[in-house]
């Protein structure tokens, strides 16, 4: 897919939400841009970080107070991303 962009006087772009919907960004996100030799730049997704807190708290309901296997927390783990959305490609 190729797409043209205009550039505004104030140096600013506007993606079509199509674009955006393509990578993945949402409102909210952040994106990088690493820009590349001969006048080229590679736009992505930033890839959210997660923390100990959240992981905890995904985790929270899901053992009833027993111990979980590592099978059981990696299933917890994939449940949790797939309602987020992450893993997509």
């Amino acid at each position: 897919m190729m797409t043209t962009l205009t550039v505004t006087t104030r140096g600013q772009v506007t993606f079509r939400r199509e674009i955006l919907k393509h990578l993945g960004i949402k409102p909210g996100d952040k994106i990088t841009l690493e820009l590349l030799p001969d006048g080229r730049a590679e736009l992505r997704a930033e890839q959210p970080k997660g923390t100990w807190g959240a992981l905890r708290g995904m985790l929270k309901d899901k053992g009833n107070g027993a111990r979980l296997s590592i099978d059981a927390l990696n299933d917890a783990i994939a449940e949790a991303g797939a309602a987020a959305g992450l893993g997509q490609e």
